[in-house]
């Protein structure tokens, strides 16, 4: 499992059991690969389809509990070898309480809708969570934004809905005719829909949140070790009470562990980065994430480029290589 929790990912493995079929891993960005045997990244979420017997997954609240706990160690670890108390200051603490509520609610509600919205729509909705981030830095944060930033995420947004074009057009991913109009149309999408909503919306709050927090202290890994305090209890029981629990094998409890510690540095980078840089730049940066996952799914399970595909990754990696070019001294010039 590896998340940011304004953007966060949700990875689900697999360990052999003598329990009925259950979900497959699939890759979150291909495009054209339907036709062909799905294979494991780190770009996964989890999606229902059949499965031979005897596979059962590690539940995803306890993969999301795993990685709840990762956190939680490291985090502590880091404040000790750093020197920092282990008590988060008074003037950080309604904060970062706050973000970590928001945060770990967004994960629930982006989980919800993945598994009840077609992959696609899914995706799409929590990549619109840099668009409220922005939105939130300027009415909650009052950053002086410029034409750059919304330009930015404006242009990787296109870029990602390039990639998802031939999707969006066949209903998240369905040939029947008129898939679009049912899903938004039908009752039983309406609730998902207005779930995933709120999961950008809370994600953005959450990333506000995450700066704040980081400019008002000198150590942003605060924010991780909040987070984690939270989500550890609040995970383990939404383990215990809705999915049950599964005991993994040692590799697949190794494979666990190391997306927890990729989720660690994940978390700090982005803690830093937002201590640093405003909202509108870290946020943009996050895009590169789509772009790397097709060059991942092009180059190891061939999937096939196309048009649509090239456009968006050239959007995006022109916007992201744009942000990162103009710095904050050339934008004072």
């Amino acid at each position: 499992m590896a998340l940011a929790d304004g953007g966060r990912e949700v990875h689900v493995v697999e360990v052999n059991d003598d329990e009925e079929a259950a979900d497959e891993i699939s890759p979150l960005l291909v495009v054209e690969a339907a036709d062909k045997p799905t294979k494991m990244t780190i770009f996964s979420v989890s999606y229902p389809k059949k499965r031979p017997p005897r596979v059962r997954s590690v539940p995803l609240f306890e993969t999301v509990f795993t990685r709840c706990i990762v956190l939680l160690i490291l985090s502590l670890i880091w404040l000790r070898r750093t020197g920092h108390p282990l008590s988060v200051p008074t003037n950080l603490r309604n904060i970062l309480a706050l973000r970590s509520l928001t945060g770990f609610t967004s994960l629930l509600s982006f989980i919800y809708s993945v598994q009840n919205l077609p992959l696609s729509y899914a995706v799409l909705l929590n990549f619109a969570t840099p668009i409220i981030a922005l939105i939130g830095a300027k009415i909650v944060l009052h950053e002086k934004l410029a034409l750059s930033d919304f330009g930015g995420i404006g242009c990787s947004f296109m870029g990602l809905l390039f990639i998802f074009q031939p999707l969006l057009t066949k209903g998240g991913g369905s040939t029947e005719i008129g898939q679009i109009s049912a899903i938004f149309a039908g009752r039983t999408h309406i609730y998902p829909i207005l779930v995933g909503v709120l999961s950008t919306v809370l994600g953005g709050v959450s990333y506000c949140l995450i700066r704040a927090g980081a400019k008002a202290s000198d150590q942003p890994v605060y924010t991780v070790f909040s987070f984690g305090v939270l989500a550890c209890p609040l995970s383990a029981a939404c383990t215990f009470a809705f999915q049950g629990f599964v005991l993994p094998n040692p590799f697949t409890f190794l494979l666990m562990i190391v997306l927890g510690v990729l989720a660690f540095f994940a978390e700090m980078f982005m803690a830093r980065g937002l201590q640093l840089e405003k909202i509108g730049k870290v946020t943009n940066v996050l895009y590169i994430k789509v772009f790397l996952s097709q060059v991942w799914s092009m180059t190891f399970l061939g999937t096939t480029l196309s048009a649509n595909i090239l456009i968006g990754c050239f959007l995006i990696l022109v916007s992201v290589c744009s942000t990162i070019y103009l710095g904050p001294e050339r934008e004072n010039e």
